[in-house]
């Protein structure tokens, strides 16, 4: 297929892409002679040798969840209700760290794709985009992601969450699963850099990607949009240096304390995989979790997030919001983390993946598909809303108990 990623829509139309591309997998094909292989590897990879990624989805595949029948599902609403908010399905897209390096444009593209299909879009503080421009195109559904900025105590993290205040975000997320840098092999091994740069080995793996080097030719080289008020400048090697230099170092619990007394609306941890951290969150007046093991990217030893999910749900109860993220690739996957506990759920790669394989219309397709495939999975379950799918019954062999946690005090 010769031409730009705008070909795309001329020659396909969302009904085919549904039709050719009806799975996660379909995507990936397509994905990975679409886009350059560092960019690709770069989504897909994860720390170590990957034992934990891959975890995150054989233990989602294992929970079974009993369908019930006879029961009339004509009318299923597939909404959810978070901070006071109703959203059409219990579906986010997660952060993506330097999402335009994966698809540029693809802030843009997945802030568009969440407000016209009412679902939250948790942009990232490492996105392509800045956090203003991004309520401008969400306004609705737009949530913040908060990186640590150790250095300097952490005024630079305090200086963008207002930022992201005083810009209209509905929901700060921070992130506690950064404390340090993971080693990544695919990175390494693909000589991935910051800042980005088209070096020969990377031109050559560019040369091979006409669409994503059309795109490149729409959007421009991609950047770190946020920290470029921070650096002083907005070009690349300036706010790269700058993110080499100030992300990073974690946060601990009284900076997370420091932040909640200033931030006035619902605000999350991101990151959480022992029940002792939810109930800590808790008593700092957060509003919720996200169970997350960030995506098999950070540490290969850590448990999959659906088998920490219940015993979290189950230690904190009523008292706040339990949200779902690391694995999830489809509807069924879902019903899945509702019927273990969570609320709602957030995917990553499978909606980058839908960019990479699809274009510009790729967020806009995994948003349809996850709330469809949701829907079917819960037609299929006699169930009648997403209140009810958090009491379907359910069989999950990989749960983790309360014995399993040591708890360290």
């Amino acid at each position: 297929m010769a031409g730009g990623a705008g070909d795309d829509a001329k020659l396909e139309t969302l009904a085919e892409f549904r039709r050719r591309y009806p799975m996660v997998g379909d995507l990936e094909k397509r994905a990975k002679w679409r886009i350059p292989r560092f960019a690709y590897e770069f989504l897909q990879g994860g720390a170590g040798d990957e034992t934990g990624l891959n975890r995150n989805r054989s233990a989602l595949k294992a929970v079974e969840v009993v369908p019930r029948y006879g029961i009339d599902v004509s009318k299923v609403d597939t909404s959810v209700e978070l901070f006071g908010r109703r959203y059409a399905a219990p579906i986010g897209i997660s952060p993506i760290g330097f999402d335009g390096m994966m698809w540029p444009g693809a802030t843009e593209r997945f802030a568009k794709a969440a407000q016209a299909h009412n679902i939250p879009y948790m942009v990232g503080t490492l996105a392509c985009s800045t956090i203003e421009k991004v309520v401008e195109w969400a306004p609705d559904v737009t949530w913040f992601q908060l990186y640590p900025m150790a250095p300097n105590t952490h005024q630079y993290s305090l200086e963008m969450a207002e930022r992201a205040r005083v810009a209209g975000a509905k929901v700060l997320v921070a992130t506690l699963d950064v404390p340090v840098r993971a080693k990544r092999p695919r990175d390494l091994r693909n000589g991935l850099t910051m800042p980005f740069r088209l070096t020969p080995k990377t031109m050559m793996a560019a040369a091979m990607a006409p669409f994503w080097l059309d795109a490149i030719r729409r959007m421009g080289m991609p950047t770190f949009a946020n920290m470029a008020g921070f650096a002083g400048a907005p070009d690349r090697v300036t706010t790269s240096a700058f993110v080499q230099k100030h992300i990073g170092g974690g946060f601990p619990w009284e900076q997370i304390a420091r932040i909640r007394d200033k931030w006035t609306g619902p605000m999350i941890v991101k990151g959480v995989m022992h029940p002792a951290d939810a109930v800590k969150a808790l008593s700092l007046g957060l509003n919720g979790v996200v169970v997350s093991n960030h995506g098999g990217r950070q540490f290969d030893a850590a448990p999959a997030t659906i088998d920490v999910l219940p015993e979290i749900t189950r230690t904190i109860g009523t008292r706040g919001t339990v949200l779902f993220d690391s694995g999830v690739v489809s509807g069924v996957d879902m019903l899945r983390a509702l019927a273990c506990g969570a609320n709602s759920c957030f995917a990553g790669r499978a909606f980058m993946l839908g960019l990479a394989a699809l274009g510009d219309h790729g967020a806009t397709h995994m948003a349809q598909a996850f709330i469809e495939e949701y829907r079917i999975a819960l037609g299929q379950n006699g169930l009648l809303s997403s209140d009810e799918a958090r009491h379907a019954p359910v069989r999950h062999p990989g749960a983790w108990t309360a014995d399993n946690f040591q708890i360290r005090t």
